[in-house]
């Protein structure tokens, strides 16, 4: 009879329970506006990225799973596009940090734009996502700004291969 899989295809989930240190755009600007300190931008920051909050993307891998006719790909993301740069200056403004934008040279291999086409998860799941970044973000920030820090390790090249489950703990 086999497997029964689905596969779906997810696009910068963030939201309250992310690890402080996972090195993605969303935790590093907000620890760094939280923390006063100068927000690194790669590029002009014109590149764009599409935020799905943490809940939707949940609500979509649950539709997914329960869905006995198409086993997938589907992509499960948001379809709103942000610059780079837009994500800094909100994360700045929802903070009320002192925060400076700070660029450095793109990496080569960065993709200038990430976007998901949501085609068949509104046909196929009836889904699409509900939270719109601004909201999602001052979520996150809440979350953040109550984390005791000192229950998270910022990865080393020693143990950025570690699970954030096992940086969490302090191993």
């Amino acid at each position: 009879q086999g497997v029964d899989t689905r596969c779906a295809r997810i696009f910068n989930t963030y939201g309250p329970g992310m690890h402080p240190y996972d090195g993605r755009v969303v935790s590093n600007f907000i620890m760094q506006a939280l923390a006063g300190e100068d927000i690194t931008v790669y590029g002009d920051g014109s590149q764009t990225r599409s935020f799905c909050y943490v809940d939707d993307e949940i609500e979509g891998l649950i539709r997914m799973m329960n869905n006995p006719t198409h086993p997938g790909p589907i992509n499960i993301g948001n379809p709103n596009e942000f610059t780079i740069r837009q994500l800094a200056e909100l994360c700045i403004e929802l903070t009320g940090s002192k925060s400076k934008i700070v660029e450095k040279p793109l990496p080569g291999d960065d993709p200038k734009q990430r976007r998901p086409d949501l085609t068949l998860a509104r046909e196929v799941l009836k889904w699409e996502p509900k939270i719109q970044l601004r909201e999602g973000l001052e979520k996150t920030i809440k979350y953040f700004a109550n984390l005791d820090l000192s229950r998270f390790r910022k990865p080393t090249p020693q143990t950025a291969h570690q699970s954030t489950e096992s940086l969490a703990q302090g191993k």
